[in-house]
């Protein structure tokens, strides 16, 4: 072979080597993990993911990797965490809360995303319509923010003779003042005073209840939220040591020592989101799928913190239980 023959070979071959790295390394797609929580703090949620995801087909480490990116409970650092997936160039993102999905869909146009969220996503233009998101997004409405009135509703037939609930919202969430206005409308209508809590960093939910002797406040509404979420054990430990009746949006707080709870399964939606982002990956159309919503709540009830609070739980709420922790 002639030497200008095995250079044109050799340079080909070196040409193709990184298409040839490209092409192995575009085979596994790539999932963009955007998360205003911190890593660990979500082991339940992954659990359930990850399940929705091999009933798709899918396995982390096998045929598809997953990039975390975590906001630690700061929102305001979601908008560079996924323009890092974008350029990452992931396959998907999968997001969750109002801020996520909004910092996830500044960042791309184009990148499938696929959310877990509540708040009311067409008017904050997200999406189009429920039925026709548009777009590049697809995903569940959890419905947190949403049944908010209900909880109000169900504290205040909990504690009949209430005259003051607070309600403790994060203020860095986009959802925070729809939250109020809803909540307002349902304690202007039962004549009950609201109190308006704020916390959105680690250091405010001592401050936040202590004021509650301040307010007279005869029980608490936690909004939602996902800061919150990830602070369980602590929201639940503060609610008992100042002895305040409370109402949360997850089961995992009632089986933590919290009073009452009243929401989705969240184990159910994760589980569901891990099954869209396998329909994604196998070639769906984000723009093609409604966005779903929740169409079971759960009520769960603790007897033996009421019985610490002094509480007596009215027969019409435990009547309406799904499950009565004894």
């Amino acid at each position: 072979m002639k030497r200008r023959e095995l250079m044109l070979l050799l340079g080909g071959a070196v040409g193709a080597l990184p298409r040839t790295l490209r092409a192995q390394q575009k085979a596994m797609p790539v999932i963009g993990w955007l998360s205003s929580a911190s890593p660990g703090q979500r082991a339940g949620i992954f659990a359930a993911f990850d399940q929705g995801l091999r009933e798709s087909g899918w396995v982390e480490g096998q045929n598809v990797a997953i990039e975390y990116r975590w906001a630690e409970g700061h929102y305001d650092r979601l908008p560079a965490l996924a323009a890092d997936l974008v350029d990452r160039r992931v396959d998907v993102i999968v997001t969750g809360n109002t801020n996520g999905i909004t910092a996830a869909k500044a960042a791309t146009a184009t990148i499938p995303i696929v959310f877990f969220g509540g708040g009311d996503l067409v008017a904050a233009g997200l999406v189009k319509s429920l039925a026709r998101p548009g777009g590049n997004l697809m995903g569940i409405s959890i419905m947190g923010a949403e049944l908010g009135p209900k909880r109000l509703d169900l504290l205040s037939e909990l504690l009949p003779r209430a005259r003051v609930i607070a309600l403790l919202v994060n203020p860095n969430s986009n959802g925070a003042e729809v939250q109020i206005h809803d909540a307002e409308e349902v304690a202007n209508a039962k004549r009950l005073q609201l109190q308006i809590l704020r916390a959105g960093a680690d250091g405010d939910f001592e401050p936040a209840f202590a004021s509650l002797v301040q307010l007279h406040a005869d029980g608490l509404v936690v909004g939602g939220d996902l800061f919150f979420d990830t602070r369980r054990e602590e929201l639940v430990a503060l609610a008992a040591r100042y002895g305040v009746p409370t109402i949360y949006e997850w089961r995992e707080f009632a089986d933590l020592g919290g009073l009452i709870s009243y929401g989705a399964s969240q184990t159910g939606l994760m589980r569901q989101v891990g099954e869209y982002v396998g329909r994604i990956l196998a070639g769906e159309r984000p723009a093609d799928v409604p966005v779903q919503q929740p169409t079971r709540f759960e009520l769960v009830v603790n007897l033996n913190t009421a019985k610490a609070l002094g509480l007596t739980i009215p027969p019409s709420i435990l009547a309406r239980a799904d499950e009565v922790i004894e």
